[in-house]
């Protein structure tokens, strides 16, 4: 089967998050939702997630799944308000209790932060499936990344989130603790296994020089021909040197403290204090 997919797209932070449609009913999964947040004030703000409620409601859309493909370091999640809005579980890969463990122990969380993906509806491990109406869903873990990254292969479509880009842009970075080029490499291998027809929605368009539209769509066929860093059948070891070299070039990016407290919580902010305030920590030097 086809699902019907409407990307909703992030300018603030590159990210598309997904409502993915069974065609034949009215249930449906988003996928990777943003929660904006501006740094300098510290507010939050629901606009996008607002756009995508609206949307499935003016489609008379029945959600049954948030997915999250990974613990965003880019962007804080909107699942929680999204599911108070018009339902639906809370998903992501079993490994969330590693990326929770070592995290924990960068925010100094204590004995009352749980490591152990109790804070999600649903803790998919490689080869579950699930469904959105009719339509099967399979998952495949492929981290790298992260450690608890996953794609989600729903009749036709993947939803890779951050381990490829478009094929001009190449794949994704791989020095955040946890994360490893050459387990990257070997989970892009699982992906570029699917049929070549199947379609590619990725979790970040940056616009590469030379092209003028954000895109993210593209397929399996054009990412083995085409993908910049992993294309035409690269050997894992000149990616290994490729993206190690140049992960050591790259920033940290600017909301990875607030998005990875909140992130690996399910997209909720830390317990509030005795007078209801809400304090995300800064760790120094530690990332």
């Amino acid at each position: 089967m086809s699902p019907e997919v409407t990307g909703f797209f992030d300018e603030a932070t590159n990210t598309i998050s997904y409502v993915v449609r069974d065609p034949k009913g009215s249930a449906c999964a988003i996928i990777d939702s943003v929660l904006d947040f501006d740094y300098s004030s510290g507010r939050t703000d629901t606009r996008s997630a607002d756009a995508i409620i609206a949307f499935v409601k003016e489609k008379g859309y029945d959600v049954q799944w948030l997915l999250e493909s990974h613990v965003h370091a880019d962007h804080l999640s909107a699942a929680p308000y999204i599911q108070e809005q018009v339902g639906g579980k809370i998903g992501i890969g079993d490994r969330i209790t590693v990326v929770q463990d070592t995290f924990g122990k960068v925010f100094n969380e204590g004995t009352e932060f749980q490591r152990d993906g109790s804070q999600f509806d649903k803790l998919f491990k490689e080869g579950d499936s699930f469904h959105i109406g009719q339509l099967r869903g399979d998952v495949l873990h492929t981290p790298g990344h992260t450690p608890a990254c996953l794609t989600y292969v729903i009749g036709d479509a993947a939803f890779v989130g951050d381990t490829l880009f478009m094929p001009d842009f190449g794949t994704a970075r791989c020095d955040f603790p946890g994360g490893s080029s050459k387990m990257l490499y070997n989970s892009i291998q699982k992906i570029l296994a699917l049929p070549d027809e199947t379609r590619i929605f990725v979790g970040h368009d940056y616009k590469a020089p030379g092209r003028d539209e954000y895109e993210w769509e593209t397929t399996v066929a054009e990412q083995k021909a085409l993908n910049v860093h992993i294309g035409q059948g690269k050997s894992v070891e000149d990616f290994v040197q490729m993206r190690d070299t140049r992960d050591a070039s790259l920033a940290m990016p600017k909301l990875i403290i607030p998005s990875l407290q909140v992130n690996m919580r399910a997209g909720n902010m830390p317990e509030p204090d005795e007078k209801g305030d809400v304090f995300l920590k800064v760790p120094v030097n530690k990332l």
